[in-house]
């Protein structure tokens, strides 16, 4: 436990445990709505708010984040009335946010391979304390808006007419949604890197829902298995000395692949045992759509 005498390592292991409960508390709601790879896009647009940020001399977290948001609110717009162009204009979006990105880097003082790595993959020697401090506030607006709203973007994750039908306002929660997903992106940028993140948020619920089809059940084994393989891999990463990111997305692989292993099993024993408690049939019962089989067969 050594690893806890360092100031940098405190700061990755707190970053790494927020980011272990917001990513899967957004991503459940990405992968009911079929937006499973909404994550990877807004990390790329988020590159161009980190170039901004070296340039500008600012804080690279908090730029990101403004520029994530317009982002999301984009791609929300293109999705609404895009229509046939749609794939295009997000494609543009996607792949101009991170050559801007990586264009920005390489113009602004000291920017280099470097920094624009660190912000890719993630690290644990760069998340500093100003860091920190804006990755607990944003992680507090995550959580205020998924356990806070939770019925209402449950809902319009479900079914969005039925939802429109109620009276919920779907567009201002689709955007609330996009909103909260570019804000959990810039979160986990700095330990598991812009290009990884979207892994965090999709598989973990990916391989909750091996094992349960309840929301609430998914959320928490979601979130548990999102806290357990970034501290996990974030300690490993200190003593393997092996990126962050990637580490922490292995490791979530392989959860998935073991909950999947022992879903299997449990779901062929509640299959026979919903089968062994279903009542026999009454042959009587039976006998009358035979025999109604019977009469079609030779045209009575």
């Amino acid at each position: 436990m050594e690893f806890l005498n360092y100031a940098f390592m405190q700061r990755a292991l707190l970053a790494a445990v927020l980011v272990g409960i917001t990513a899967p508390a957004v991503g459940i709601y990405l992968v009911q709505r079929r937006q499973a790879l909404m994550g990877d896009g807004i990390g790329h647009v988020a590159m161009t708010g980190v170039g901004l940020g070296f340039l500008l001399s600012t804080s690279p977290v908090w730029m990101a984040t403004a520029v994530s948001v317009l982002g999301a609110v984009l791609m929300e717009l293109i999705r609404w009335y895009g229509r046939t162009r749609g794939d295009i204009a997000l494609a543009m979006l996607f792949y101009g946010g991170m050559a801007g990105g990586v264009m920005l880097i390489n113009l602004a003082p000291g920017g280099s391979n470097a920094n624009l790595t660190s912000y890719l993959f993630g690290s644990l020697s760069t998340v500093s304390p100003s860091d920190v401090t804006a990755i607990c506030v944003l992680a507090a607006f995550v959580l205020l808006v998924t356990l806070g709203l939770r019925r209402q973007l449950f809902a319009v994750s479900q079914d969005e007419e039925f939802a429109r039908v109620t009276g919920l306002p779907v567009r201002a929660l689709n955007l609330l949604t996009a909103v909260t997903a570019a804000v959990t992106v810039t979160v986990a940028m700095r330990v598991v890197g812009l290009l990884l993140v979207s892994a965090l948020m999709v598989v973990p619920v990916a391989a909750a829902q091996q094992l349960t089809r309840s929301f609430t059940v998914t959320f928490v084994i979601a979130v548990a298995v999102g806290v357990a393989v970034t501290v996990s891999g974030t300690i490993t990463s200190y003593y393997q000395d092996v990126p962050p990111g990637a580490t922490i997305v292995l490791l979530t692989i392989a959860a998935f692949l073991a909950l999947t292993a022992l879903a299997t099993p449990l779901a062929r024993r509640r299959a026979r045992a919903a089968a062994a408690a279903r009542p026999a049939p009454d042959p009587a019962e039976c006998a009358i759509p035979a025999a109604r089989e019977a009469a079609d067969e030779i045209g009575v």
